[in-house]
């Protein structure tokens, strides 16, 4: 697990069990740096939202992380998720064009199949927001995921084999500047273009809460990154409290 190659900001590994948990790694042993990110070409026990693994054939997909010091209080943590979102979801265009999407609150959409996840793992001190850890997984060059229920990968999506360690450094590099933006000229821009890339806005979907299965009409994300729903009486929801049934 030791780094073949590393610079200033950049770690690259043969194979990990997870580019967050090496990034947690490098916090707790005090070398990590702003802007710090870890490629693995194998991500063994990737994570997924809520518990989930995030499985990828070796070498074929892409699974990093990126550590920074948010300028930001916890309480404003979406504007950190949103801004890595939207920064992410307009790479991918370059790529497969203007159908790809955000699906609230943390994947990334082309059409209605998911090309990438992000999960944002945070280091506390009391109420100070010391670290975060942006993990970014998107399936790139693999063509078969087995019974997995609707995934697709940029090389289904073009035909074409892409380069898994420019991507990540392109996406890098704009994930930085994209904050640097946060904290100069604020969230709005961010925050529009989150709405207007969201799957399924003004469309009515099915969704799950508890025992609770329902159909209802997405109106967008408020600023407190809650999935507002509802035509005659608003209804929101946070991170965690409903499901999407596609």
């Amino acid at each position: 697990m030791s780094p073949k190659k590393t610079n200033y900001n950049w770690i690259e590994l043969d194979a990990v069990d997870s580019t967050n948990n090496y990034a947690m790694g490098l916090i707790h042993a005090g070398t990590a740096q702003h802007g710090t990110a870890v490629l693995a070409h194998h991500q063994t026990k990737g994570k997924g939202q809520r518990g989930k693994v995030w499985e990828t054939e070796p070498g074929a997909n892409l699974s990093f992380s990126i550590v920074v010091k948010p300028d930001l209080l916890i309480a404003q943590a979406f504007q950190l998720l949103a801004t890595v979102a939207v920064t992410v979801r307009n790479e991918l265009e370059n790529y497969v064009g203007d159908e790809a999407c955000i699906k609230w609150p943390n994947d990334l959409y082309w059409r209605d199949r998911k090309t990438g996840g992000i999960l944002i793992e945070n280091v506390l001190r009391g109420k100070q927001w010391q670290w975060a850890i942006i993990g970014i997984g998107i399936n790139v060059n693999q063509i078969g995921f087995g019974n997995l229920k609707n995934p697709v990968s940029i090389k289904q999506i073009t035909g074409r084999q892409t380069n898994v360690t420019a991507l990540a450094k392109q996406i890098h590099a704009a994930i930085l500047h994209a904050l640097q933006q946060l904290n100069e000229m604020g969230f709005d821009a961010f925050f529009q273009h989150y709405n207007q890339h969201l799957f399924r806005k003004q469309q009515t979907v099915r969704l799950k809460k508890e025992r609770r299965i329902f159909s209802t009409h997405i109106n967008g994300v408020n600023l407190q990154g809650q999935l507002s729903t509802g035509v005659d009486a608003e209804e929101c929801f946070s991170f965690g409290e409903v499901e999407w049934l596609l």
